[in-house]
Formats: C-alpha cells, sequence, structure tokens
C-alpha cells in the first residue's frame, strides 16, 4: 500500500515553497516562486496557486490527503485568513478558502510560520524531548511557536509565541504591526542589514547587502557589522528571556536564515541572555541552533495539519499518513 502524502505551504515575505511530505517527512516533490510581496493581494495568491498547480501536476498528487499551510503571520487559524506584516497587500486575506478551491477541495490547515518550524523541530529536530520550548524563525520577519507541556501550543488563532512582535524597546523605531521597537524590527534579517548600513558598513564589489553579506563582515571583524548583530542579539534574548519568565521553557531554538551567521549571532545571543534571564528558574535556559534547517516550515506545516494541536509530533504525522 503506498503512504499517502501531505501538501505543505510555506510563505513568507521573500518566497513561496510548496512540497509533498510523508509520513517521515521526507520532502518528496518541491515547488517554489519568488513572493510578489509588493503587488497586489490577488498577484500574491496567483503565485501560491502556481506553486499548488506545479505540486497538482505530479503523478504523487493522487496520493495527497491534505494541504498545510504555514503562513508569515499574523494568522487566524480560526477565520482561515492571514494578514502578514511582510505582505502588506494581504489583510484578513481568505488563505484557506482560496487555498482549498485551488486543490480541489482538499481539508486545508493553517498555522503561522512559527508554529509551523516548532511543530518541525520538536518531531525531529533540536526540541526534540523537550517539553516546554521555544522555537524562533529570524528571517525577513522573526517568528516563533511554543512546546508546553510536550504539546505544541499554537493558541486560539495559531499565533502563541509570535516573539517577533515583543516590544523590546518603548522608544524604538515604529514596526508595521502598529506596535514600536518590536523584536522583529531589530533582528530580522532586513533590518540587521539596514542598520549596518546606515551605520557606515559597505557591501563588496558583488554588491550583496543581505544580512548573511552583513554576517561574513562581522566574522571578519568589521565593528558595525558586528556591533549590528550584537544589537539583534541584545533584542532576541530580551524576548526569550521574557518568554521563559512567563511560561517556564528551557530551551529556545533558533532557526532561519539569520541563524546561519553561526557565532556572530549566538556568541552575542548567550551572553545577553546571561543579562536577561536572570530569574532562577530560567537560568537554565539553553539557546541552540535550529537542525531542520530551510525545510522547517515545509515539514512543520505538514505535521500541524495532521497533528492540529500538536499531539503526538512525529506519531500524529504517521499515523494520520
Amino acid at each position: 500500500m503506498q503512504t499517502q502524502l501531505v501538501a505543505a505551504l510555506d510563505i513568507g515575505g521573500t518566497k513561496i515553497a510548496g512540497a509533498l511530505v510523508d509520513g517521515r517527512g521526507r520532502i518528496r516533490l518541491r515547488a517554489q516562486r519568488a513572493t510578489p510581496a509588493r503587488e497586489d493581494g490577488e498577484t500574491v495568491m496567483r503565485a501560491v496557486a502556481e506553486v499548488l498547480a506545479e505540486l497538482a501536476a505530479a503523478p504523487q498528487w493522487s496520493r495527497v490527503s491534505a494541504v498545510g499551510i504555514g503562513s508569515a503571520g499574523p494568522v487566524d487559524a480560526s477565520a482561515g485568513t492571514v494578514s502578514p506584516v511582510n505582505v502588506p497587500a494581504w489583510r484578513d486575506f481568505p488563505l484557506v478558502a482560496r487555498v482549498r478551491r485551488a486543490a480541489g477541495g482538499l481539508p486545508v490547515g493553517l498555522v503561522g510560520d512559527g508554529v509551523a518550524m516548532t511543530a518541525a523541530e520538536h518531531w525531529q529536530g533540536a526540541a526534540r524531548g523537550h517539553d516546554n520550548a521555544l522555537c524562533l524563525v529570524v528571517s525577513t520577519g522573526v517568528g516563533g511557536g511554543l512546546v508546553l507541556g510536550g504539546r505544541i501550543h499554537p493558541g486560539p488563532t495559531g499565533n502563541a509565541g509570535h516573539i517577533g512582535h515583543i516590544s523590546v524597546d518603548f522608544d524604538g523605531e515604529p514596526c508595521p504591526c502598529g506596535g514600536r521597537g518590536c523584536v522583529e524590527g531589530i533582528a530580522s534579517g532586513p533590518n540587521i542589514a539596514r542598520r549596518a548600513l546606515d551605520g557606515g558598513w559597505r557591501p563588496g564589489p558583488d554588491g550583496d547587502a543581505s544580512a548573511a553579506a552583513v554576517a561574513a563582515a562581522a566574522r571578519a571583524g568589521h565593528p558595525v557589522a558586528r556591533a549590528s548583530f550584537e544589537r539583534a542579539a541584545q533584542a532576541l534574548a530580551a524576548g526569550i528571556a521574557a518568554t521563559a519568565v512567563l511560561v517556564e521553557i528551557d530551551i529556545a531554538v533558533v532557526g532561519g536564515g539569520v541563524a546561519g551567521a553561526g557565532d556572530v549571532l549566538f556568541a552575542p545571543l548567550r551572553r545577553s541572555l546571561c543579562d536577561y534571564a536572570t530569574l532562577s528558574f530560567v537560568r537554565r535556559l539553553t539557546v541552540v541552533p535550529a537542525l531542520t534547517g530551510t525545510d522547517a516550515g515545509l515539514v512543520g506545516a505538514a505535521a500541524a495539519v495532521v497533528a492540529p494541536t500538536g499531539a503526538g509530533g512525529a506519531a500524529g504525522i504517521a499515523d494520520a499518513v
């Protein structure tokens, strides 16, 4: 008997990725489009539909039992809508209904991208075996998700753990979310790069002005590049420590493209955490890199749709598919 599959979508401000995922979390087929994040809402939806159409054209599509979506947030899983901060044209966009239509009526589940990454890390990654964890996606934006009492805790609308919009600087810059001084406004990749450029760092001959290029410069000792990452690390540490005090997590798992900076990010992050996680019950909090890599959003979206409460982790998806 052939194993059933789940179609997964990972929707962010930079790319829309899709995959067919089996019960072991293995990706059997991929599709991807750039996110036309500055275009109108229907143009963004067309990119999503193109990814689904590419997956649906494969013979394996006949074995797909459901579609799981991990989207940049905020999302409203109960209403099936999304309002990603980094996709301005989508405000209360009825993504679940539109994907269900594009997928021929298959069941569709929605979680925030941070919750999807958390599901993947708790199933197969660095949070495996931990009953209380925070998992972060630090990329174009900053998202997060929680494991509490051994189960994924998405919250009523699917946004629990959305650390990117905790305010850590009351006098900081306005955030597109409507707040001020949010973690995302300091620690996301584009903001790390912007701050370095504002401070006088300049890209090399290739013109690469990304956070990855800033990380390379920091690794080579450029003081402005290092300062930009240290500021990002401080913001992340403040948000992580606040979460730990509230819900007593014992591990924070950091993934996403910015985590690829390695010690340029993690060394100052761990130092800053010592300054913020000072109460006795959070002093043992550890911070580690994610293990599921760039596929975390896809694997987690699949896991979340077949086990929406997070119960069972790997068992949940395996049993369902």
